[in-house]
């Protein structure tokens, strides 16, 4: 059966919020209620009912599927993050490179310190490579395993690694949520980086403090477990060779990251380092680095703790993440198709007033995005095109908005389990497995940095500081450039008219 209609309709706002709604109350059931995490099926569950809600409103099955695919194009360059960081993971374990950081982190660390340097060494580790996710695959899990030896909750842990690596996700200059910020938004990448600093450096060290004192409760809170730590240890060195060789492919990646390679060589050239390490170094055999670059690392010493944090890796332990992210990618993408993301932004647009709503708008909407779609590139690209000619419009910097959009998009991204960022986190750290359960997910409230950054930002901005006016020069750039710019009023007239409202396209990422 077919239906005559030549321009599909305009969803209402119950009509947008329904898909929405439906599929979050399915993921609430499967949390709350079954004590599982299987987001999959409820994401699928959203595109059916969002795809019953495009045919009704009168779009065709083709425009509806070709929205979805051109999503997912989108997000192929995170897909294939998500594959190297599999084979790095189980070659950087097969090199020793990740167990090597275990032993010495157990031997050298204190208990009492260790989660500030856990967040400090992410950091550091993060802006190098400009990947949070490489950074969560691989020093990351070494962290878990020295936090584990200390008998610190994995949730501690877990808080602490993702506070440090999306921390430099956020301000490196290599990564690419902060090029994408500034490039939907039409600003220069290092004054967008110099904007985040006001909020970034704060959260940052405010984080910092509340891991030293956590950090201090815990250790005293529990007796040392040193015939633990001995075991760990001795099973590592009784393994695996430790000398300088096994800590090139890190320091190597590292250099190139530096040297501004980007991400994806530069995690290839780690696979092939950390495969040539284990061969000559460890002894491996070239069959069985295949093996562990397709379905892991493969290891049984007898020791629980080491047996169940490096039996990991591989392409194949992605799987799960790639497809709740493609899901997740076409949900995104029929809900822009059919309108209902332009229909919620809209209804909050027409209510906004002055600056702080417009910020409070920007960094809602590149969360609700992340809920919704799953996706840190979408929930920046897809704000940043909507709000970009408010901004000029209202006549404020759109460096405003850019550290918004990464406030609400990069730092929220590891906070929500079913998007891509909280899915690597939950998938590299093991947070859902070897008998963590449900309370893995206690790591989303004790990720400080990333709820204090936003929450910074929201205040400055209540304050009427670190709020940025456009110049002439800005100006005539916009002009120059023939960015669109709407103000306000103009919007609510708009839609009072029952006009087109924003301008929703999708940028290209590169």
């Amino acid at each position: 059966m077919t239906r005559d209609v030549k321009t599909p309709l305009r969803p209402s706002l119950k009509m947008a919020c329904l898909p929405i709604v439906a599929t979050l109350a399915v993921l609430a059931l499967q949390l709350f209620v079954f004590g599982e995490f299987t987001p999959h099926v409820p994401l699928v569950c959203g595109v059916a009912i969002t795809a019953l809600i495009g045919w009704k409103l009168g779009h065709g099955w083709s425009a509806m599927e070709e929205g979805m695919m051109r999503i997912v194009r989108v997000g192929l360059p995170s897909i294939a993050i998500l594959i190297l960081v599999g084979m790095t993971v189980g070659v950087w374990i097969a090199s020793g490179s990740v167990p090597m950081i275990i032993y010495y982190g157990l031997k050298l660390v204190s208990p009492e310190y260790f989660l500030a340097a856990a967040m400090l060494l992410c950091a550091v580790v993060s802006v190098a490579l400009g990947t949070s996710w490489g950074t969560v695959g691989t020093v990351g899990l070494a962290l878990m395993g020295i936090g584990a030896g200390f008998g610190i909750p994995p949730w501690w842990t877990a808080g602490a690694v993702v506070s440090g690596a999306f921390f430099g996700d956020k301000v490196s200059p290599l990564s690419d949520t902060t090029n994408l910020a500034p490039a939907v938004t039409g600003v220069n990448l290092f004054a967008h980086i110099r904007n985040m600093m006001p909020t970034t450096i704060p959260a940052m060290l405010i984080a910092l403090v509340v891991y030293l004192v956590a950090g201090n409760l815990l250790a005293a809170g529990q007796v040392l477990d040193l015939e633990r730590i001995t075991a760990i240890t001795e099973g590592l060195s009784g393994h695996f060779t430790f000398n300088l060789w096994v800590l090139m492919p890190p320091l190597l990646v590292m250099t190139l990251a530096v040297a501004r390679m980007p991400a994806l060589p530069a995690l290839f050239v780690g696979v092939l380092a950390g495969a040539v390490v284990a061969f000559g170094v460890q002894g491996e055999a070239v069959k069985a680095l295949f093996g562990y670059m397709q379905g892991g690392y493969a290891l049984s010493t007898g020791v629980s703790e080491i047996d169940s944090l490096l039996n990991r890796g591989g392409i194949m332990s992605m799987a799960w993440v790639i497809l709740l992210v493609m899901i997740a990618l076409a949900f995104g993408g029929l809900l822009e198709i059919i309108g209902c993301l332009e229909a919620l932004c809209a209804a909050v647009l027409v209510k906004v007033r002055g600056i702080f709503g417009l910020q409070v708008a920007a960094s809602s909407t590149a969360a609700l995005t992340n809920v919704i779609a799953g996706d840190p590139y979408l929930s920046i690209a897809l704000p940043g095109r909507m709000y970009a000619p408010i901004y000029r419009g209202e006549g404020y910097s759109t460096l405003n908005l850019s550290r918004s959009l990464e406030e609400g998009g990069t730092l929220i991204s590891p906070l929500i389990p079913w998007n891509a960022g909280g899915a690597v986190v939950v998938s590299s750290l093991g947070l859902m497995a070897g008998g963590v359960g449900m309370e893995g997910l206690l790591y989303i409230p004790l990720a400080f940095a990333c709820w204090l950054s936003p929450l910074l930002g929201l205040l400055y901005t209540l304050l009427g500081r670190c709020i940025i006016r456009a110049d002439d020069a800005e100006r005539a750039e916009w002009q120059a450039s023939g960015h669109a710019v709407t103000t306000l009023a103009q919007l609510r007239q708009q839609q009072a008219e029952g006009l087109a409202g924003l301008q929703t396209a999708t940028p290209e990422v590169r």
